[in-house]
């Protein structure tokens, strides 16, 4: 249809049902464009300067939604959005969401498609436009949503309304700091977008910060689906630097959360791909929840045999996790983003819950019986972390090598023995720890044991790859001392040219085990063992 046959119709020339037939017409042929002609950047600017008009009036219901829908087609493209936004045209659109009065209870279901195609052109111009950032925040935009989330509250057909706002309130949060802050602590968007998370996933609480787990219930619906992953997003943005909990009733509603999180992880959702989506959330809102908060994600085990179960505990979220994990890793790509939030949880909960890391331990350090192939040669989940202790992105192979370590209890002759000293060689050198030793945190006493296979093998391991290596023949054996001799100098000699033309640097290990320049390693080994002698 033509842009201008449209902007006739709109700008007066037809009757209120003439709009409304030529707009659902318009909206049924552009409901997936994205792009628009520039040359038609003008008519656009009118038509919703037009729809904006008629929206300031009162009309009908399908009139009211053909004309929103038409501007949430047209507010995808950001350079139509100047005559929009206008506290006047901001206000507009408030209205018709419900988000300017207080007191009025979300009865008439006949104006749920309205109050939704009004959140969503909220969504698309307060996303696209930094002026409509900045007018939501005058407008107090994030306190009528959270008073739009309480009118949800019970209330049926209401779905679609409640994932729109929590949409919004996400997108204020991420968008708008003032506003991420004005959550936090005046409107306690907490606790209010907690509820509506635990709403959204239909929790039953059987104790305090136990919810019920019921094996027969059906997986989420897409709308309930939805509803949690835009609360959990929107929660995450508002706890960002939440690992400092000062008072009780803060460390209460971290806690609260965290057990509304291990729910959501025993929960599935309409397909895999967004069980997926949704535990992805979870698990990015569980690394804001401060670690003293995350020992609720296990509980005491049921009688139940199906429990997964360790030292009386039931494991269930954990083990929800590690498989989350190996799924990213075994998916080969986006590691950054898909890969080092489940890691990084994972870490800070063997660092301080002991029953999780042994719990873990036990999965993926399992005791060794077979080191015959490389530590990163195999499909255990061992040999993929190992691998990527190795991998040329630095921020991944230094969580992936950092939660090695801490199911070691950061102990280096027990992460050399998984790993290899080649693999773990990054990890030690910026730790200090390429002369051995152990992490600075405390760790229980509990030893770990050796397997008889192991213990056999063990002298025969080669402590730089990490695998048992058959005997092999001394080339020197057969050499004279003159031969010996001369391989050592010819050998002296390359490493001096390379060291002269700058292509290779000599280095040295210090005292205190980090990296250091030949010279300045050897000059400080003998200067403590000057002093150590004077102090004799």
């Amino acid at each position: 249809m033509e842009l201008g046959t449209v902007l006739e119709a709109v700008e007066g020339r037809g009757g209120a049902e003439a709009v409304e037939r030529v707009l659902a017409r318009y909206n049924e042929e552009n409901r997936a464009i994205f792009r628009f002609d520039p040359a038609d950047e003008d008519k656009r600017k009118k038509l919703c300067e037009g729809i904006l008009n008629i929206l300031e009036k009162d009309t009908k219901t399908s009139c009211q939604v053909a004309c929103l829908e038409a501007l949430r087609i047209l507010s995808r493209d950001k350079k139509v959005l100047v005559p929009v936004t206008t506290k006047r045209n901001m206000q507009i659109l408030m209205r018709l969401a419900k988000l300017d009065t207080v007191e009025d209870p979300l009865e008439r279901v006949s104006e749920f498609p309205v109050i939704v195609e009004a959140l969503k052109c909220l969504c698309n111009i307060i996303f696209n436009s930094a002026v409509a950032q900045k007018l939501s925040s005058e407008l107090n935009l994030a306190a009528m949503l959270c008073n739009l989330l309480e009118k949800c509250r019970d209330q049926q057909f209401v779905g679609d309304i409640k994932c729109f706002d929590l949409r919004l309130l996400f997108l204020l949060s991420l968008l708008h700091t003032d506003i991420r802050l004005q959550l936090r602590q005046e409107l306690q968007g907490v606790q209010v977008l907690t509820q509506a998370l635990e709403s959204s996933l239909s929790v039953r609480w059987t104790e305090k910060y136990k919810a019920a787990e019921d094996r027969d219930r059906p997986p989420l619906s897409l709308q309930e689906t939805d509803c949690a992953i835009e609360a959990l997003k929107a929660l995450f943005n508002v706890t960002l630097d939440s690992w400092n909990v000062h008072s009780e009733t803060e460390s209460h509603q971290f806690r609260y959360m965290a057990a509304i999180l291990r729910h959501c992880l025993l929960t599935t959702g309409p397909t895999e791909d967004k069980t997926e989506e949704l535990h992805s959330n979870a698990i990015n809102l569980l690394s804001n929840v401060p670690v003293s908060c995350l020992d609720v994600l296990i509980s005491p085990s049921s009688q139940e045999e199906t429990d997964i179960k360790y030292n009386g505990m039931n494991m269930g979220a954990i083990q929800i996790l590690l498989d989350f994990m190996e799924k990213r890793i075994d998916k080969g790509s986006s590691y950054r983003e898909g890969l080092t939030p489940v890691l990084s949880l994972l870490t800070e909960c063997c660092r301080t819950h002991r029953n999780i890391r042994k719990f873990i331990k036990a999965q993926v350090l399992p005791p060794l019986r077979d080191v015959s192939n490389r530590p990163e040669v195999g499909t255990t989940v061992r040999n993929k972390l190992v691998r990527l202790m190795t991998h040329v992105d630095l921020g991944v192979k230094q969580i992936a090598a950092e939660f090695l370590f801490v199911l070691c209890k950061e102990r280096v002759d027990s992460l050399l023995k998984y790993t290899g000293y080649g693999n773990a060689a990054g990890l030690l050198a910026a730790r200090g720890l390429l002369a051995g030793g152990r992490g600075d945190h405390w760790y229980s006493d509990d030893e770990d044991t050796d397997t008889e296979e192991y213990k056999s093998a063990k002298p025969n391991i080669n402590l730089i790859t990490g695998h048992l290596e058959e005997p092999m023949p001394n080339p020197m054996d057969e050499m004279t001392e003159e031969q010996k001799e001369y391989e050592a100098m010819k050998l002296v000699n390359m490493f001096d040219k390379l060291s002269r033309d700058e292509l290779i640097k000599p280095m040295g290990v210090r005292p205190d085990g980090t990296m250091a320049p030949l010279e300045e390693a050897v000059s400080q080994y003998h200067t403590n063992k000057q002093d150590s002698s004077d102090s004799d």
